[in-house]
């Protein structure tokens, strides 16, 4: 069910990304990034965070899938108003890639819905001109 059109069940969410450096191994392929997510109540009811659904794809094309409960083993209750922010990892085979995905959401009134997570670029600083 798609409830993102109703005011009763919108949740924003942003992300902000960094390329760790001293983690990553670039002669290896192995690229490292945290991406810190705040996820915003913008609306009207209580709504919980019960799953998360990332696609994450490289330069490569290359596609990893992670489906699990919660975020950083939480699965927090977000009230009208409110915010939760949270920071996790993610290592690429490549210099840059980029993920997407959703977190299935739980609102007071029972209704199960999707936050959609538009996708937003991991890059190594300078790799994209």
């Amino acid at each position: 069910m798609n409830l993102t059109d109703d005011d009763r069940y919108q949740i924003l969410i942003d992300v902000a990304t960094q390329y760790i450096e001293e983690q990553s191994h670039p002669e290896d392929n192995q690229f490292v990034f945290s991406y810190t997510i705040n996820i915003s109540n913008i609306g009207t009811l209580t709504a919980q965070l019960l799953s998360r659904h990332w696609i994450i794809t490289d330069a490569n094309n290359e596609v990893q899938e992670v489906k699990g409960e919660g975020v950083v083993g939480e699965q927090p209750i977000i009230e009208p108003g409110a915010s939760y922010v949270y920071t996790s990892g993610v290592v690429l085979n490549t210099s840059v890639g980029h993920m997407q995905g959703a977190y299935q959401m739980l609102s007071e009134d029972g209704q199960l819905f999707d936050a959609p997570i538009d996708a937003f670029t991991l890059a190594r600083p300078h790799a994209l001109h």
